[in-house]
């Protein structure tokens, strides 16, 4: 199965949702923690969540880009550092993105 734009799509939308919500999630432990106001549980739920969906898009994506173990763990892991995603799925997109254009333009076979 080749590789389609959706599937990129998909990941970088998580990649960003799951971002923003990442740092309104560290926010949140700032106020808490730092200040003494604010509740940290749904917005950690909704962040647990997001995640989630993040692994699954990325993982698909890794496994059809054929990326290595340790290049995915890498992808992964941007979800779990605040801001970190906005660095990684620029590089990760402009590398996927040649995969994408190859597939699209190949041969149908029957």
């Amino acid at each position: 199965m080749g590789m389609k734009q959706s599937i990129l799509t998909r990941y970088r939308v998580m990649a960003y949702i799951t971002a923003v919500w990442l740092l309104v999630f560290t926010v949140a432990i700032v106020m808490k923690y730092g200040f003494d106001t604010g509740d940290t549980m749904v917005i950690s739920q909704i962040h647990g969540v997001l995640f989630i969906v993040y692994v699954v898009f990325a993982f698909d994506l890794g496994s059809k880009a054929k990326w290595p173990f340790g290049k995915l763990l890498w992808v992964l892991a941007a979800g779990c550092i605040p801001v970190a995603s906005f660095f990684v799925e620029p590089k990760i997109t402009k590398e996927v993105q040649p995969l994408i254009t190859r597939d699209e333009t190949a041969p149908v076979e029957a």
